[in-house]
């Protein structure tokens, strides 16, 4: 590449992404000080470019500069968590990695790569306020939550879902809970909370979705003052969680190296804070979601096998809602009762027609979606004591499960499938699909599908299926 071009190139990207860069070379005279550190550090360029760092870090306070470290010591730093004063007197907290860098052999200074998470630290900070509890009993007023009385569900697989939840009170092991967006995986996991001899202790839920790596290590497990720069003494999810419930939604989007240790803390029942050295006692019982099945999540390594056996003690599946055509009379008398007080309304009923129209539809979006469905609705109705089909207002009106299901296989198809190909496609999805029925019970699946242990265990080998149970 024309050398020209290759600057211009790294000039537009030092100019435009939002991670701040700076480069100090071996006698810790700044070089490189892009736009992003400019706005984070709230500093002039200008009065950084071509001077000394030392001074900088003077005049910014910072007790522990990773640049200062890695110009003396010439050794990596990752995801390095620091908190210092900008210009204005300001703390901000940011995420670094500082490289040395080398040319042929020789060093010539530091690279600095900072993410601000100034605004998701403080964030964090207030969901931890808002989920601390005291370590003594909760009074029944302190309770809050949902109950097995706040699920509706007729339909037998959500019976059976229910059902199982029930049975999963009576016991301390961890829950394993699969289930679509939408289906009520927090709903079930208070139900079993509030269900169990833990209900008058805290129950605390963590999207692990919700946080990047660096700060969800802290929040969960805690922190010690002095561990890193600005750090203070403060109780992680689990201790604050101690004798009651922790739900951990998402299980399969946290990192790995989290994974390990969480692990690790389920094991041996214990917790380190970050930076700390004490171990600290816990007695947490963890219940874990996900709203990818367990044969893709394991498939594709987003979670460690090891630890969603320790997590599947309990295996719950709460079946979506197309499948659960009977609830959803159930449901929307429910939510018309619950938006009649919400808006003001006198809403009496739905239609027959309406509730054609509603059971028909695919609901991506599972129960949260048909609440938000009759909201929507009903904000719309004038002084009407029934919701018509004309009234009903949805996402797609045209993603219906009668013409997904009509027109899997076209016509056009057969011009590029042989008979053979396509009824090979339908059997390997009802495979699947017995099969994460029955948790990859062979015995079971293949009662399900009416053939023998044998037989689909053949088809499993022909299709490449492998058997989660085994793994």
């Amino acid at each position: 590449m024309n050398q020209e071009i290759y600057f211009k190139i790294m000039d537009k990207i030092l100019k435009n992404i939002d991670e701040g860069v700076h480069f100090v070379d071996k006698e810790g005279k700044t070089i490189i000080y892009n736009d992003s550190i400019e706005k984070m550090e709230k500093m002039n360029r200008h009065d950084i470019l071509n001077n000394s760092f030392f001074d900088v870090v003077d005049k910014m306070k910072i007790n522990r500069s990773t640049l200062v470290e890695v110009l003396e010591k010439k050794q990596i730093i990752k995801d390095n968590i620091q908190k210092y004063l900008d210009k204005n007197g300001k703390e901000i907290t940011t995420i670094n990695t500082t490289i040395p860098i080398e040319i042929k052999g020789e060093f010539i200074g530091a690279l600095e790569i900072s993410k601000d998470v100034t605004a998701i630290e403080d964030l964090s900070n207030e969901v931890i306020k808002n989920k601390e509890y005291p370590i003594s009993k909760m009074s029944n007023k302190q309770k809050k939550g949902y109950e097995f009385d706040d699920i509706l569900g007729e339909s037998s697989s959500m019976k059976e879902a229910i059902s199982r939840s029930k049975r999963a009170c009576k016991s301390d092991a961890s829950v394993f809970i699969y289930g679509e967006t939408g289906t009520g995986k927090e709903l079930i996991s208070q139900s079993i909370h509030y269900g169990s001899n833990r209900k008058n202790y805290p129950f605390i839920a963590q999207n692990c979705a919700a946080l990047p790596e660096a700060l969800f290590e802290g929040i969960l497990f805690g922190t010690t003052k002095g561990g890193f720069t600005g750090a203070i003494d403060r109780p992680g999810l689990f201790e604050q969680a101690n004798k009651g419930t922790l739900l951990l939604d998402e299980i399969n989007s946290m990192p790995m190296m989290l994974q390990a240790k969480l692990l690790r803390v389920l094991q041996e029942g214990y917790v380190r804070r970050v930076g700390g050295t004490k171990d600290i006692p816990i007695d947490v019982r963890v219940i874990a979601t996900t709203n990818e099945s367990p044969s893709v999540i394991l498939n594709e390594h987003k979670i460690r096998k090891d630890l969603y056996y320790r997590l599947n003690v309990i295996h719950i599946e709460i079946p979506p809602l197309r499948d659960r055509e009977n609830d959803i009379p159930i449901l929307c008398k429910k939510f018309i009762t619950k938006y009649n007080k919400k808006l003001e309304k006198n809403v009496a009923s739905i239609s027959d027609e309406a509730i054609r129209i509603l059971n028909n539809y695919d609901w991506q979006g599972n129960v949260r979606e048909l609440e938000n469905t009759i909201y929507s609705t009903m904000s719309m109705m004038e002084d009407d004591i029934q919701i018509e089909a004309s009234m009903i207002i949805l996402n797609d009106y045209y993603n219906i499960k009668e013409e997904k299901e009509n027109n899997n296989y076209s016509l056009h198809d057969l011009e590029n499938k042989t008979l053979d190909n396509i009824i090979s496609d339908i059997e390997e999805k009802y495979i699947y699909k017995s099969l994460e029925k029955t948790g990859y019970n062979i015995t079971k699946a293949a009662l399900i599908l009416g053939m023998n242990r044998q037989n689909l265990q053949y088809k499993m080998k022909k299709y490449n299926i492998k058997n989660f149970n085994r793994l």
